[in-house]
This record gives structure tokens, sequence and C-alpha cells, in this order.
């Protein structure tokens, strides 16, 4: 009995173990458990649905009216875009939103767009006054970022009374569009500083999606400053591309002499713009320093020019003065020097010089011309001891 009732009680004593140890961990265990599926599974997925939908999310644009004529307006919202970026919205013919715009902005209402920046969320509100592009619609409301990214999107918009005619259609042949993000390479040097075209190279990859090869393509580059209408030039391209295959494509890009500004580099290959490039060039500041230097030098080169005239033109007097002649250095300067008085015991003993040995009057050896510069004492005044005696007397 007491071999069998050992082994039930210690059983016993291990459930009462079990069950108190569950009533003190219950209260602690229950709100992880209560967590665990926000904090798990749950949460994986709610994260990979948010990043599956920003990473599809495309721009997009919507019209407060589909339709509307000259002068009035319409309230153009969108969403999707970059937070804080500038945005550029017109109204464009020969236009569809699966083509974008043929003819690129030259098929656009350009002086009635409107700009607009995004907030902080990617999107805007804007008012569009309504205005007649310059090719028939059909027609859109084409916005697009100004700088930074290439990012557009495209509203059906019918403009009221305003012509319409059809599409350009595609040739059979192949059909070219960009598959990255085109760049515009190279930098200025220093003549650029002082004046000379800035220069860059287009550089992109494109794909031949139609169902033919396309040979030594002619693609044409235009380029914008401000709100005018780009200006296009040709720029042939040697090579063949294949159906279904791409190709890296350089074009050289130049502008005039002295541009400086904001400028939009535009590409296009049978009537459809394929990309727009902005570019910021900066201000020739070595023709500027060149202009402040001329407008220094001249005048003063004048002035001096001037002076001189004025210098040599100048009447001169009739009366010249005379000028004392140069005195030679090494010749002493006797006029004005004054003898000393010889004392009278030096001279009691000479004997007077006789007439045919007087000096002219008015020499420097001319005994009363001596005299006479002598303030102490006159001739009369001299002792009579230290007369000198003339020739016959006793």
């Amino acid at each position: 009995m007491t071999g069998q009732a050992g082994p039930a009680a210690f059983r016993r004593d291990g459930r009462r173990r079990t069950a108190a140890l569950l009533v003190v961990l219950l209260p602690v265990l229950l709100p992880a458990l209560l967590l665990l599926p926000a904090t798990g599974a749950g949460a994986v997925d709610t994260t990979a649905t948010a990043v599956t939908t920003a990473a599809d999310a495309k721009p997009v644009v919507t019209l407060s009216a589909r339709q509307a004529g000259k002068g009035g307006e319409i309230t153009v919202k969108g969403r999707g875009w970059r937070p804080n970026a500038l945005l550029m919205m017109l109204i464009c013919g020969r236009s569809t939103p699966e083509r974008g715009v043929i003819g690129g902005t030259n098929s656009c209402a350009n002086a009635d767009g409107r700009a607009v920046t995004t907030d902080a969320k990617g999107g805007f509100r804007k008012k569009l006054p309504v205005a007649e592009p310059p090719v028939p619609c059909p027609c859109v409301v084409h916005v697009a970022t100004v700088t930074g990214e290439r990012a557009d999107a495209d509203a059906v918009f019918v403009v009221a009374g305003h012509p319409t005619a059809p599409l350009p259609k595609e040739g059979p042949g192949g059909r070219l569009a960009v598959l990255a993000t085109a760049r515009l390479e190279g930098d200025s040097g220093i003549l650029t500083w002082f004046g000379a075209p800035p220069a860059r190279r287009l550089v992109l990859t494109v794909g031949n999606l139609g169902s033919a090869p396309v040979e030594d393509p002619v693609f044409e580059i235009g380029t914008a400053h401000g709100v005018f209408a780009p200006q296009w030039e040709e720029r042939p391209w040697r090579g063949t591309i294949a159906s279904g295959r791409k190709a890296r494509i350089e074009l050289p890009v130049e502008l005039a002499a002295g541009a400086h500004g904001d400028y939009q580099i535009s590409l296009r290959y049978g009537g459809k713009v394929l990309v727009e490039q902005p570019w910021g060039v900066g201000r020739p500041w070595g023709v500027t320093l060149f202009w402040v230097l001329l407008c220094l030098v001249v005048p003063a080169a004048v002035f001096r020019i001037g002076m001189a005239v004025v210098d040599k033109m100048r009447p001169r007097s009739s009366r010249t003065p005379v000028r004392a002649p140069a005195r030679s250095p090494r010749a002493p300067a006797r006029a004005g020097r004054r003898r000393r008085p010889r004392p009278a015991a030096a001279t009691a003993g000479r004997r007077a010089p006789g007439p045919a040995t007087n000096p002219p009057a008015g020499s420097a050896d001319d005994p009363a011309a001596t005299t006479a510069a002598l303030p102490w004492f006159t001739p009369d005044s001299a002792p009579s001891g230290n007369r000198p005696t003339t020739k016959g007397q006793s």
C-alpha cells in the first residue's frame, strides 16, 4: 500500500506545481501571445505591401473638367510626384497619353503655361488658363518636372472650338525608345570662362522596339533657353540597331558663344521627343572682367592723350626770363666773397703801389672797394704810424 501510494502522491504534487506555475505566468504570457500576430507575419506583409505600392507609384494628373473653351480656366491636381519639386503645366496639341507630346514643346501653348511646386507629400493643386495650342488636337494637359530626375504625366483634355486632326501614323520599321536616363557629360574649359561656346555630350541608351532594324538614324537636338521654344539641329548617328537590341548613343551639344543661364536640351526622333535634359550654364565672368578693365584703361588713356595735346597747344609767354649762366662745379664762386682785412703790422712796411700798378676801380684788389666793404673802420680812421707813405715824402 505504501509503495503504491508514494508514486501517485508524487504525480499529484507535480500537477499542482505545474498548475500553480501556469497561474503565475499566465498574466505575463497573455499580452505577448496577443501581440505576436501584429509583430510577426502580419507586420511583414504590411511593410512589403507599402514598399510595393511606393515602387509602383507613378505621377498622376487629374482635371476639374475634361473640356473647356479658350479663355476659360481649369484646376489641375496631382499626386505621386517628388516632394518640393518644380513642375511646368502646359496644354499641348497633337498628343495622347500613350504616345506623349509629338513634336515636343513646339506643340504646346508655352505662353499660357503655369509653374507649380509640389508639397511635402508630392501633391499639388493649381489653376491653369485654357489656351489653344499651335497645332490641332487631340490635346492633353502635360505636366513635367523642370529640374532633377525626369518625370511627366498627361491627362486628356479637349479645347472647345479648336481644330482636330489625326495623329501621324507610325512607320512599319524600327521604333526607338529610351531605356535609361540620359545625361550630359563633359565640363567647361578655361576658354568658356572668357565666352567660348559651352559644349557637352548627350549620352543615352536606346532600344529598338520595332520589327525592323534602324540604320544610321538621324536625331534632332533642340536647345531652349527659358520659356522659348527649342531650336532644332540634326545630329546623325552612324550605326545599326537591330530589332530587340539596344545601343549607347553619344551626341554633341553646343551652345552659342557667351551663353549662360538655364537651358533645356531635347532629343527628338521621328517627330517624337525622347529626352529632355536641363542644363545650367554659368556666367562667363572673364568677359565681365575684360569690360571692367576696358572701362578703366580707355578713359585713363584718353585723359593722358588729352593732357598731352593741351600741353602742346598751350601758348608760350613772349618775355622769356634770362637764365644765369651755369657755374662750373670746379670754379669757386668769387662774386660776393669778402676778403678778410689784414693786420696793420703786416701792411706797415709794404710800399704803396705806383700809378702804373694801381688796379682798376671797382675790382676785387682795389683798397677802396675792400675798405668800403668793411664796416668797422674807414681809410681816415686808420692809425697815423701805419699809414703808407707816398714816394718822395720824408
